[in-house]
């Protein structure tokens, strides 16, 4: 095996780096793009309707539209280079402000909400330059978080976990 590493530059290594992303930017998109499709198979069972204790389909379906928004939005302006700060905290207070005023409007407008975000974001994981990708904003700790960080954890992540919860709840009815 020809030994590379020791020739290698700052610049190999972003090439490198920006390699692996592109690879993973996709599998991301893919991701996404899965999640997107199981929500709007299960959306239109969704029946309008406040519950008690745990959350009912129709308060899920606000949470999902709330963080196809919020996370998305959060994607784009970090890798744009729009976004450098970053409240995280703050932001997750004021989404669960507007979760609750969503849980007002009708399903089906809910999940033709949350599937344009959706979409929004899977296109721009498709197209987006890996470099725009690593951009970071500090957060109110200090730490940093990249814009596919963002995209993986809180929006995609986050996704799959509440499509697979309305999937349970909807299948318990």
């Amino acid at each position: 095996m020809k030994i590379e590493s020791t020739a290698f530059t700052r610049a190999d290594v972003e090439k490198f780096l920006d390699e692996m992303l592109d690879h993973d930017r996709h599998f991301l998109a893919d991701r996404l793009e899965k999640a997107s499709s199981r929500l709007a198979e299960l959306g239109p069972r969704v029946a309008p309707g406040q519950s008690e204790g745990e959350w009912s389909p129709h308060e899920l379906l606000a949470h999902i539209a709330v963080l196809s928004k919020f996370y998305g939005v959060l994607v784009h302006k970090i890798s744009s280079g729009q976004m450098s700060e970053l409240d995280l905290l703050e932001n997750v207070n004021l989404r669960d402000v507007v979760g609750e005023q969503m849980a007002k409007i009708e399903p089906a407008e809910l999940l033709r909400m949350a599937l344009t975000d959706q979409a929004r974001t899977l296109k721009l994981l498709r197209t987006a330059e890996p470099s725009s990708l690593r951009r970071q904003a500090r957060q109110e700790n200090g730490d940093l978080i990249n814009a596919v960080d963002v995209a993986r954890l809180p929006l995609i992540n986050h996704l799959e976990m509440h499509v697979d919860q309305l999937e349970r709840v909807l299948s318990s009815r």
